[in-house]
């Protein structure tokens, strides 16, 4: 079967408000270079991923252009587009650089991603059409009401902690996401809701790592620093 072409859309338009910071979190370093630079690496080294679109924030182009893109030979990234005033119009101004194959959307922040994730999101998708990486969560969930009272205990088997990429056939994704803009439809919060409510295609949900963690706080970064450290132990 022949292979479909893969473009990598990764979202790094966030101003990242909870890390504390004067800069983006996903330009702070870890090991020495840039948060956003590992996530762009998994997908420029993987031989599944064909090209890459950067999303990011305004007046940013330039920067990502030359201090990563340039800097560190990311020769996939095609397209760097400046994102919008939520993370679903980011993807949106994304998927216009996209007019066939598969779609896989990642968190600049995520820098964990590895070859073995996107290799799973891949066989997935082929057969599944859309599929989100995923881990069972590891602690009880309740549900409250607005008051903040439990009003149900979710069955913890059944109960999975969204990760990305997200992956997806392209004229599904962009169709459901063509819908959303027209609609406008609120808490939207990750790109497998606008496949379900606009589309109604199922999901299918791909074991990821617990290790590919989104950086947002303090403690993310420092648990980051942690993780990377004993990559570079592996290599």
């Amino acid at each position: 079967m022949q292979k479909e072409k893969c473009t990598a859309i990764i979202l790094s338009a966030g101003r990242g408000s909870r890390m504390g910071t004067k800069i983006h979190k996903q330009y702070l370093e870890v090991d020495d270079r840039p948060i956003l630079y590992f996530s762009l690496k998994a997908f420029q080294d993987s031989p599944i991923i064909d090209e890459i679109v950067v999303v990011v924030g305004e007046g940013q182009k330039d920067f990502v252009k030359t201090a990563i893109v340039e800097r560190y030979g990311l020769k996939k990234v095609r397209h760097i587009v400046q994102g919008g005033a939520e993370r679903y119009h980011s993807v949106w101004n994304g998927l216009q650089m996209v007019d066939h194959g598969y779609v896989f959307i990642h968190d600049g922040a995520r820098p964990f991603v590895d070859e073995a994730i996107i290799k799973r999101a891949y066989e997935n998708v082929c057969e599944h059409k859309a599929c989100v990486i995923s881990m069972p969560v590891k602690d009880t969930i309740k549900t409250a009401d607005d008051q903040g009272f439990v009003t149900s205990t979710p069955d913890r088997n059944h109960v999975w902690q969204m990760q990305t990429p997200q992956v997806f056939e392209c004229e599904l994704v962009k169709t459901a996401y063509a819908d959303l803009m027209n609609n406008e439809v609120a808490g939207v919060t990750d790109d497998a809701m606008v496949v379900e409510r606009m589309s109604g295609h199922p999901i299918k949900l791909v074991e990821g790592s617990y290790e590919n963690i989104k950086i947002t706080t303090p403690e993310d970064l420092e648990v980051a620093k942690i993780l990377m450290k004993r990559k570079n132990k592996k290599l």
